[in-house]
């Protein structure tokens, strides 16, 4: 006689009742592992305050899938470390960070080793969280994430310290700023708005603005000129200084 399956529990829900809509957060799951990625589908998309708008078990598929995406306010996209070949999980978060800079890109991974963790956010990760990390510091990193924080979930303490100092080096050696970045600097230094560096590149002009909002951060600068000089003088940009403060506050 064979015995009836029991019923599959319900997935665990951390509500956070009151959610307004426009606080929700939207989240692309892009991991190898069909269990894996079912399972993390089924659990963070139970929650009040969140919603898995695409999966995707490739690069390649998770840029089809975000390029079909409707602009959202708040998207995070959780990245598995554990896709490997020529277009891995480094190479989908650079082409994310260069597409789409409005989304937080969160790398995850079960094996949580300094050097990966540290590659990942080189590569331009806003944070990392361990997949054997407790569900509810999980859920939490994706909150923080999507509010702009840097996250760094599940890992030893006396981790953090060398992760930093890894990361530095690291950008000591290579450009700070990404190809795109440099591009819309590039055609900034002529003068011309947001909206026409925008129709310039084929993007939209709010994502020509995040661009720039990067862009002062990673330079310390205030304003465009200052963007532009302090890319200049380092070697970032090559562009005419002499026309660019001419053109003044453009």
């Amino acid at each position: 006689m064979r015995r009836r399956k029991s019923k599959a529990p319900a997935p665990v829900v951390f509500e956070e009742p009151g959610v307004p809509e426009t606080d929700r957060v939207s989240v692309v799951i892009v991991d190898p592992l069909p269990v894996v990625n079912e399972g993390l589908g089924l659990f963070i998309d139970a929650q009040e305050d969140m919603d898995v708008v695409a999966q995707a078990f490739r690069p390649d598929e998770a840029l089809r899938m975000l390029s079909g995406l409707k602009k959202r306010t708040t998207l995070v996209v959780l990245v598995a470390l554990e896709m490997t070949g020529e277009k891995d999980a480094y190479w989908l978060i650079r082409q994310i960070r260069e597409i789409y800079p409005m989304a937080s890109v969160v790398a995850c991974s079960a094996a949580a080793l300094k050097p990966t963790v540290s590659r990942a956010l080189f590569s331009g990760a806003d944070g990392y969280i361990n997949k054997r990390c407790d569900p509810r510091d999980f859920l939490d990193g994706i909150r923080r994430s999507a509010q702009g924080e840097l996250v760094l979930t599940g890992l030893p303490d006396d981790w953090f310290g060398d992760i930093a100092h890894s990361v530095a080096n690291e950008n000591d050696a290579r450009p700070l700023l990404t190809d795109r970045e440099r591009e819309v600097l590039t055609i900034a230094a002529e003068g011309v708005s947001a909206r026409a560096i925008a129709d310039r590149l084929g993007l939209s002009e709010r994502t020509v603005t995040t661009h720039f909002t990067n862009i002062y951060k990673k330079l310390g600068a205030k304003s465009r000129v200052e963007a532009i000089t302090n890319a200049a003088r380092s070697g970032l940009v090559n562009v005419d200084l002499s026309a660019v403060h001419e053109a003044g506050g453009f």
